[in-house]
Protein backbone atom coordinates (compact mmCIF):
# COMPACT_ATOMS: atom_id res chain seq x y z
CA UNK A 1 0.00 0.00 0.00
CA UNK A 2 1.37 3.38 -0.79
CA UNK A 3 1.81 6.24 1.58
CA UNK A 4 0.56 9.27 1.05
CA UNK A 5 3.05 11.92 0.14
CA UNK A 6 3.34 15.88 0.69
CA UNK A 7 1.92 17.72 -2.24
CA UNK A 8 1.28 20.98 -1.13
CA UNK A 9 1.84 23.40 1.67
CA UNK A 10 -0.79 26.61 2.19
CA UNK A 11 0.17 29.51 4.92
CA UNK A 12 -2.89 31.23 6.47
CA UNK A 13 -3.30 34.30 8.91
CA UNK A 14 -6.11 33.76 11.30
CA UNK A 15 -5.66 36.62 13.33
CA UNK A 16 -2.79 38.95 15.11
CA UNK A 17 -1.51 40.92 18.22
CA UNK A 18 -2.30 44.40 16.96
CA UNK A 19 0.00 46.06 19.53
CA UNK A 20 3.24 44.18 18.17
CA UNK A 21 1.42 43.40 14.38
CA UNK A 22 2.36 39.87 15.04
CA UNK A 23 0.53 37.46 12.85
CA UNK A 24 -1.13 34.94 13.95
CA UNK A 25 -1.45 31.76 11.77
CA UNK A 26 -2.09 28.17 10.95
CA UNK A 27 -1.13 25.92 8.32
CA UNK A 28 -2.51 23.44 5.84
CA UNK A 29 -0.82 20.08 4.16
CA UNK A 30 -2.44 18.05 1.35
CA UNK A 31 -0.81 15.26 0.29
CA UNK A 32 -1.44 13.60 -3.25
CA UNK A 33 -3.92 11.14 -2.10
CA UNK A 34 -6.59 13.93 -0.62
CA UNK A 35 -5.28 14.32 2.99
CA UNK A 36 -6.14 16.98 4.75
CA UNK A 37 -3.41 17.95 7.52
CA UNK A 38 -4.28 20.87 10.24
CA UNK A 39 -1.20 22.41 11.48
CA UNK A 40 -2.15 24.19 14.41
CA UNK A 41 -6.13 25.66 14.79
CA UNK A 42 -5.26 29.50 15.90
CA UNK A 43 -7.36 31.64 18.30
CA UNK A 44 -10.78 30.61 19.57
CA UNK A 45 -14.01 32.35 18.47
CA UNK A 46 -14.12 33.98 21.55
CA UNK A 47 -11.11 35.66 23.32
CA UNK A 48 -10.43 35.02 26.56
CA UNK A 49 -9.41 37.66 28.99
CA UNK A 50 -5.96 36.27 29.28
CA UNK A 51 -5.21 36.46 25.55
CA UNK A 52 -7.54 39.58 25.05
CA UNK A 53 -3.97 41.34 23.25
CA UNK A 54 -5.16 38.74 20.44
CA UNK A 55 -7.62 39.71 17.83
CA UNK A 56 -9.12 37.57 15.85
CA UNK A 57 -9.47 38.02 11.98
CA UNK A 58 -10.38 35.57 9.40
CA UNK A 59 -11.02 32.32 11.18
CA UNK A 60 -9.48 28.74 10.18
CA UNK A 61 -12.65 28.08 9.23
CA UNK A 62 -12.78 30.87 6.48
CA UNK A 63 -9.54 30.21 5.47
CA UNK A 64 -10.04 26.60 4.82
CA UNK A 65 -14.00 27.09 3.00
CA UNK A 66 -12.08 29.50 0.38
CA UNK A 67 -10.15 26.28 -0.49
CA UNK A 68 -13.35 24.32 -1.00
CA UNK A 69 -13.22 22.51 2.79
CA UNK A 70 -15.12 21.99 5.75
CA UNK A 71 -14.00 21.00 9.09
CA UNK A 72 -14.91 17.24 8.59
CA UNK A 73 -12.85 17.41 5.63
CA UNK A 74 -9.45 17.76 8.34
CA UNK A 75 -7.92 13.96 8.60
CA UNK A 76 -5.12 15.37 11.09
CA UNK A 77 -4.53 18.32 13.38
CA UNK A 78 -0.49 18.51 14.55
CA UNK A 79 -1.26 20.23 17.62
CA UNK A 80 2.14 22.08 18.15
CA UNK A 81 1.01 23.01 21.35
CA UNK A 82 -1.77 24.53 23.28
CA UNK A 83 -1.71 27.96 23.93
CA UNK A 84 -4.68 29.71 22.98
CA UNK A 85 -3.93 31.96 19.74
CA UNK A 86 -2.71 27.81 17.95
CA UNK A 87 -5.22 25.32 19.65
CA UNK A 88 -8.13 27.64 19.68
CA UNK A 89 -10.63 26.01 17.07
CA UNK A 90 -9.06 21.99 17.77
CA UNK A 91 -13.05 21.18 18.83
CA UNK A 92 -14.43 22.30 15.28
CA UNK A 93 -12.56 19.23 13.69
CA UNK A 94 -14.49 16.43 15.32
CA UNK A 95 -13.37 13.65 12.22
CA UNK A 96 -9.18 14.59 13.03
CA UNK A 97 -7.05 12.54 14.86
CA UNK A 98 -4.94 15.06 17.15
CA UNK A 99 -1.01 14.78 17.06
CA UNK A 100 0.87 16.04 20.35
CA UNK A 101 3.76 15.06 22.20
CA UNK A 102 3.19 13.29 24.99
CA UNK A 103 4.68 15.51 27.62
CA UNK A 104 2.90 18.32 26.71
CA UNK A 105 -0.73 16.76 26.69
CA UNK A 106 -0.20 15.22 29.86
CA UNK A 107 1.55 18.48 31.26
CA UNK A 108 -1.94 20.51 30.14
CA UNK A 109 -4.54 19.58 32.25
CA UNK A 110 -2.87 21.03 35.13
CA UNK A 111 -1.30 24.13 33.62
CA UNK A 112 -2.88 27.12 34.08
CA UNK A 113 -1.89 28.17 30.84
CA UNK A 114 -4.21 26.50 28.65
CA UNK A 115 -6.97 26.23 30.76
CA UNK A 116 -9.16 28.65 28.82
CA UNK A 117 -8.98 27.00 25.76
CA UNK A 118 -9.73 23.40 27.95
CA UNK A 119 -12.96 22.65 25.69
CA UNK A 120 -10.95 23.28 22.47
CA UNK A 121 -7.58 20.95 23.32
CA UNK A 122 -8.98 18.50 25.79
CA UNK A 123 -10.95 16.19 23.18
CA UNK A 124 -11.31 12.28 23.93
CA UNK A 125 -8.20 10.27 23.99
CA UNK A 126 -9.29 8.00 21.33
CA UNK A 127 -8.44 10.82 18.48
CA UNK A 128 -5.31 11.76 20.02
CA UNK A 129 -2.56 10.19 19.03
CA UNK A 130 0.85 11.08 21.74
CA UNK A 131 4.14 10.84 20.15
CA UNK A 132 7.59 10.78 21.63
CA UNK A 133 10.28 13.51 20.27
CA UNK A 134 11.64 13.55 16.79
CA UNK A 135 9.34 11.22 13.74
CA UNK A 136 8.55 11.24 10.61
CA UNK A 137 4.80 11.48 10.20
CA UNK A 138 4.61 10.45 6.10
CA UNK A 139 6.92 11.20 3.65
CA UNK A 140 7.47 14.75 3.46
CA UNK A 141 6.42 15.35 6.61
CA UNK A 142 8.30 15.40 9.74
CA UNK A 143 7.98 16.38 13.19
CA UNK A 144 10.80 17.73 15.89
CA UNK A 145 10.64 18.06 19.51
CA UNK A 146 11.26 21.68 20.22
CA UNK A 147 10.68 22.32 24.31
CA UNK A 148 11.46 25.73 25.44
CA UNK A 149 8.55 27.51 24.36
CA UNK A 150 6.95 25.56 26.83
CA UNK A 151 7.52 21.30 27.38
CA UNK A 152 6.71 19.39 24.55
CA UNK A 153 6.30 22.11 21.91
CA UNK A 154 6.99 20.99 18.43
CA UNK A 155 7.80 22.45 14.99
CA UNK A 156 7.23 21.02 11.71
CA UNK A 157 9.14 19.62 8.53
CA UNK A 158 7.72 19.90 5.16
CA UNK A 159 9.65 18.60 2.12
CA UNK A 160 8.02 19.83 -0.99
CA UNK A 161 8.71 18.47 -4.55
CA UNK A 162 9.62 21.96 -6.14
CA UNK A 163 10.10 24.09 -2.93
CA UNK A 164 12.45 22.00 -1.29
CA UNK A 165 12.36 21.24 2.44
CA UNK A 166 10.46 24.18 4.59
CA UNK A 167 10.74 24.26 8.36
CA UNK A 168 7.72 25.67 10.47
CA UNK A 169 9.66 26.53 13.62
CA UNK A 170 6.01 27.66 14.88
CA UNK A 171 7.25 29.51 18.63
CA UNK A 172 10.24 27.17 18.87
CA UNK A 173 11.79 30.56 17.14
CA UNK A 174 9.01 33.26 16.61
CA UNK A 175 11.44 35.70 14.65
CA UNK A 176 13.55 35.53 12.34
CA UNK A 177 16.46 37.92 14.30
CA UNK A 178 16.14 35.02 17.14
CA UNK A 179 17.44 32.35 15.13
CA UNK A 180 20.64 32.28 15.96
CA UNK A 181 23.48 31.03 18.04
CA UNK A 182 24.52 34.03 20.10
CA UNK A 183 23.29 34.31 23.63
CA UNK A 184 20.17 35.72 23.53
CA UNK A 185 19.44 38.39 26.89
CA UNK A 186 16.61 36.45 28.25
CA UNK A 187 18.76 34.36 30.89
CA UNK A 188 16.24 35.40 33.53
CA UNK A 189 13.94 33.23 31.84
CA UNK A 190 13.95 29.46 33.54
CA UNK A 191 13.41 28.03 29.92
CA UNK A 192 16.25 29.79 28.14
CA UNK A 193 18.78 27.10 28.57
CA UNK A 194 15.70 24.69 27.01
CA UNK A 195 14.87 27.62 24.15
CA UNK A 196 18.54 27.69 23.34
CA UNK A 197 18.90 24.22 23.17
CA UNK A 198 15.73 23.62 20.44
CA UNK A 199 16.89 27.18 18.80
CA UNK A 200 20.52 25.36 18.24
CA UNK A 201 18.92 21.91 17.50
CA UNK A 202 16.95 23.79 14.11
CA UNK A 203 19.51 25.75 13.35
CA UNK A 204 21.75 22.33 13.31
CA UNK A 205 19.37 20.89 10.90
CA UNK A 206 19.31 23.70 8.56
CA UNK A 207 23.25 23.48 8.39
CA UNK A 208 22.89 19.80 7.72
CA UNK A 209 20.13 19.98 4.51
CA UNK A 210 19.81 22.12 2.30
CA UNK A 211 16.56 24.38 3.48
CA UNK A 212 14.17 25.98 0.76
CA UNK A 213 12.47 28.48 3.41
CA UNK A 214 12.30 28.34 7.46
CA UNK A 215 9.22 30.11 8.57
CA UNK A 216 9.08 31.79 11.68
CA UNK A 217 6.02 31.99 13.97
CA UNK A 218 5.18 35.29 14.50
CA UNK A 219 7.35 37.03 12.09
CA UNK A 220 5.49 39.88 10.91
CA UNK A 221 8.05 41.40 8.35
CA UNK A 222 9.22 37.89 6.65
CA UNK A 223 5.07 37.10 6.50
CA UNK A 224 5.14 39.98 4.29
CA UNK A 225 7.10 38.06 1.82
CA UNK A 226 5.54 34.17 1.73
CA UNK A 227 2.73 33.01 -0.31
CA UNK A 228 -0.58 32.92 1.47
CA UNK A 229 -3.52 30.58 1.00
CA UNK A 230 -5.06 30.22 -1.57
CA UNK A 231 -1.72 30.14 -3.06
CA UNK A 232 0.41 27.39 -2.31
CA UNK A 233 3.91 26.14 -2.11
CA UNK A 234 4.75 22.71 -3.71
Amino acid sequence: MNQSIVKRLYLMQVGSMPEYEIPVVCYLVQTDDGKNILIDSGLPEIIPEDTSEFVNGQDVIEQLARLGLKPDDIDTVISTHYDGDHAGRHGAFTKAQYIVQRVHHLDAPTNPRYASIRAQWDQPIERIRLVDGDMKLLPGLELIETSGHVPGHQSVLVRLNKTGAILLTIDAVPFGEWFTRDEQSDDDNPDAEEIRASTIKLLDLVEREHFGLVIFGHDAEQWQTLKKAPEFYE
